[in-house]
């Protein structure tokens, strides 16, 4: 089962890093700039977030996921917000992170608010980005697939800090609930059932929000991946336009679970997401780490693995012994 948690981990990060360089740029510019992209590249200097990077570097998707890991290991994996919020605000402070635009749009007016000791309370009812769902693949890798409710709660207490309406909490499960179909089964129309049998109770957790329905949306990407299984660039294309790209959790979780389920591999799957346009470095860290978790590390380039480590200086094998500990003995 290790070579799965590393699987997830190292795939997380492969998507977010092939997918920073085009980040939150639409699919027309990135086509006419890139036409398409092949492996890992610097950063753009055009784009506003993405030039302060060199090729291989993840973002904060990873960065934020990694230092709530850090945040759980030290209290036992019972979730903090006090705990998680500091860790994140001194991951924010070394990366520079305020300054930089590398924050999304709600963690950087709750965190801010938590620095200054006020509530957040009502911006993190109503949010409705991806901050919670971009960094939450390394929980599903704690639960067993049948621990449905208790993968919820988990992660719900896990992103409380800056992200606690229904839709936020949905997707956010939805992605945990996927690594851990994926881990478990290895098999894609599981990983799919799966994602889409904790919505609804995920959902209760949450602050009520207008949003579309996150089960439909991944419906929707499930039938177009069926519909252009034999032509890749028409499932993007189909898949930006009806579905979305975009921050919003309704657009960014149901296209990684749709390009996962399309995928199911590592390098294909990091490459489609790099190449989807929009928010390409969340959706890849989404995507990538559910496929990651299918396949384990035996089928992801040894390569790949190399430009990670060398590009960030992480070795992801303490955080996977940590996560081994408690996976399946997380207390309700």
């Amino acid at each position: 089962m290790k070579d799965r948690v590393l699987g997830v981990l190292y795939g997380m990060a492969i998507g977010d890093a092939m997918g920073m360089p085009p980040e939150l740029w639409s699919r027309k510019r990135m086509l006419e700039y890139y036409g398409e992209i092949h492996g890992f590249l610097d950063g753009c200097p055009e784009n506003i977030i993405s030039y302060q990077y060199k090729a291989g570097q993840f973002t904060d998707d990873t960065g934020q996921a990694l230092t709530i890991l850090d945040s759980l290991m030290e209290t036992d994996f019972v979730p903090s917000p006090q705990n998680i919020a500091e860790h994140i605000l001194a991951w924010a402070d070394r990366e520079n992170a305020f300054e930089n635009n590398i924050l999304g749009p709600t963690s950087k007016v709750t965190l801010g608010l938590f620095r200054e000791g006020k509530s957040a309370k009502q911006c993190s009812d109503e949010a409705l980005s991806n901050g919670a769902a971009m960094r939450i693949a390394p929980i599903g890798t704690l639960f067993e697939p049948s621990q449905k409710e208790a993968l919820c709660r988990y992660v719900a207490a896990v992103s409380q800090v800056t992200h606690t309406s229904d839709v936020t909490v949905a997707g956010a499960s939805m992605i945990a609930m996927a690594v851990a179909s994926a881990m478990q089964y290895g098999d894609r129309e599981q990983m799919i059932e799966d994602a889409l049998s904790v919505e609804s109770y995920a959902m209760s957790l949450g602050a009520s929000t207008v949003s579309p329905s996150l089960g439909a949306r991944t419906r929707l990407g499930v039938k177009l991946a069926k519909t252009f299984q034999e032509d890749q660039q028409a499932f993007l294309q189909n898949l930006y336009d009806l579905v979305g790209a975009g921050v919003n959790t309704s657009e960014s979780v149901p296209a990684a679970l749709a390009i996962a389920y399309y995928s199911f591999d590592v390098k294909k799957c990091a490459l489609m997401c790099a190449n989807l346009g929009g928010d390409t470095d969340t959706i890849g860290a989404m995507a990538t780490a559910i496929c990651g978790g299918g396949g384990g590390m035996e089928h992801i380039p040894a390569e790949y693995i190399e430009v990670i480590q060398n590009a960030n200086g992480v070795d992801m094998q303490p955080y996977a012994e940590a996560i081994l500990k408690k996976r399946g003995k997380i207390a309700e």
